[in-house]
């Protein structure tokens, strides 16, 4: 197996096991043992757990955020009136891909990200701030414009209730797709569930 290869597992196996059962219950052990690896190789290619739990992060984060500081210069450039749901669309579009196996890896980061807001990793919050600060706040400039109603405290209340409810949302997808089937013999892809939250978090942002 080559180191490529190596990486690869451990980062694939990971990831599934710190969404499923956190970050505190997986062991290194655990994670090794799944992936068919020794623990050296994490030590070697990683040298720690936080360390791994932050190239989990990057590997789902860094191409999006390139992407969406793309997108975001494209719209502080542009002429036209920047709405709320335009700028969620965006972010939600490169959120989900467009892959096959793109919106269920999105499923799957969400659900990290449900497992770092109960389960603080302080060492992670740094590593996002360092490396995704730049992008984080390009995207908090063009929401504050278009929401200049709300005051700064209460968007910050609101974004955070409205994150909620994406990552509850976008973490159980599946689970919701099976529900529109079996109640309403209607089939969803994961855009469709997120063209269902839009105006739901715009609304909950705007206090609508």
């Amino acid at each position: 197996m080559s180191q490529s290869d190596t990486v690869r597992r451990i980062l694939d196996t990971a990831e599934v096991l710190f969404a499923q059962k956190g970050f505190a219950e997986t062991s290194l052990r655990a994670i090794t043992g799944k992936a068919g690896v020794n623990l050296a190789a994490v030590n070697y290619h990683f040298g720690s757990k936080e360390a791994l739990i932050q190239a989990v992060f990057e590997r789902y984060l860094t191409p999006f955020c390139q992407a969406l500081s793309v997108k975001l210069r494209e719209l502080e450039l542009d002429d036209d009136p920047l709405s709320l749901e335009r700028l969620l669309t965006v972010a939600s579009r490169l959120a989900l891909g467009s892959g096959t196996e793109e919106p269920r890896r999105a499923m799957i980061f969400f659900r990290l990200a449900g497992q770092a807001y109960s389960q603080p990793q302080d060492h992670l919050r740094a590593y996002l701030r360092k490396h995704y600060g730049d992008v984080f706040n390009q995207f908090t400039t063009l929401l504050r414009r278009t929401a200049p109603d709300v005051p700064p405290v209460e968007l910050f209340w609101r974004v955070h209730f409205s994150l909620g409810a994406v990552i509850f949302t976008l973490s159980g997808m599946e689970s919701l797709q099976t529900i529109s089937k079996k109640d309403f013999n209607r089939s969803v892809s994961a855009s469709d569930i997120a063209q269902h939250l839009l105006p739901f978090v715009v609304g909950g942002i705007k206090g609508n």
